[in-house]
């Protein structure tokens, strides 16, 4: 969040500075009300995050099951709370024929598990098992904060930039020539500041650029850390590694696209990635 503030400061801000090297306007309004929006905007997401990602995916709440794989799913969900030590989650079904799961929420206090109807027909019991296992191993760890707020970042940043860019496209950002105050001492002002200027606008333009793209990999690096740690988990709370690598398998089998539209931070059992990792911990368990 830190970190996310001070990105947006330092645009705001540089902003700023490269207009009053222009001679443009000399007090930081930009950079002010960017960085009070950035905070407003931070804690807006980590507020609402867990519930924007269940209503983005369509998932309905299971308050009282209605079918034998729903009901399976309830119970499997109480089991393996206990297991975890944590309290059990409210728990979705997405309406989507792409076996796949996810966790989302604030702490072990105020978590959510949402499966989809494809990994319920998919799934035996015990594999059922290993995944919510694997999800509430995300619960226990404080992964599902970290994760949808990540989430949610990225694509804040990737909002605001592709704003931003549109104005700078009708020419009313710094640099552009067209912005406030052009006239014939702006001019000269600019052309003393020289390679500062410059220096600055190339530093300010690539942030933009980068910084969706650093974001996401930052993201990305930090998921596949908590999954290699939320498989461990889940052969811990299960005493069964094997069902685990069994739907590991059967996921990466699947061929289905998603339609709910899960991001790569919170959803696809993101330990696909992982599943030679999971083998060999249920092949040594075993032996």
């Amino acid at each position: 969040m830190i970190g996310f503030v001070l990105f947006f400061a330092w645009l705001g801000f540089g902003a700023d500075i490269i207009w009053a090297l222009e001679g443009a306007h000399p007090f930081p309004w930009l950079g002010i009300v960017v960085t009070g929006a950035a905070i407003m905007l931070a804690r807006y997401i980590y507020k609402t995050g867990p519930e924007k990602v269940l209503w983005a995916t369509g998932a309905q709440e299971l308050v009282t099951p209605q079918t034998d794989s729903e009901r399976q799913f309830a119970n499997v969900v109480d089991e393996m709370a206990i297991a975890a030590g944590v309290a059990r989650p409210r728990i979705w079904i997405i309406p989507d024929d792409d076996p796949n799961a996810f966790a989302t929420g604030h702490d072990p206090s105020d978590s959510h598990v949402a499966v989809t109807r494809g990994l319920l027909r998919l799934c035996t019991r015990d594999e059922l098992q290993a995944v919510i296992g694997h999800e509430l191993g995300h619960v226990q760890n404080l992964d599902v904060r970290l994760m949808t707020t990540l989430a949610a970042l990225v694509g804040a940043i990737l909002l605001v930039r592709d704003g931003v860019g549109r104005m700078m496209r009708v020419g009313s950002f710094p640099g552009r020539g067209g912005g406030v105050g052009g006239g014939g001492g702006s001019r000269s002002k600019s052309k003393d500041a020289g390679p500062l200027l410059a220096i600055l606008l190339a530093l300010w333009v690539i942030s933009w650029l980068f910084a969706p793209l650093v974001t996401q990999l930052l993201s990305l690096a930090v998921s596949r850390r908590r999954e290699y740690l939320a498989d461990a988990m889940s052969a811990q709370f299960t005493r069964n590694p094997l069902a685990l690598a069994s739907a590991l398998e059967k996921l990466e089998a699947a061929a289905t696209p998603t339609a709910a539209g899960v991001c790569p931070e919170s959803g696809r059992l993101s330990f696909l990635a992982s599943s030679a990792t999971a083998k060999k911990t249920a092949r040594g368990s075993e032996s």
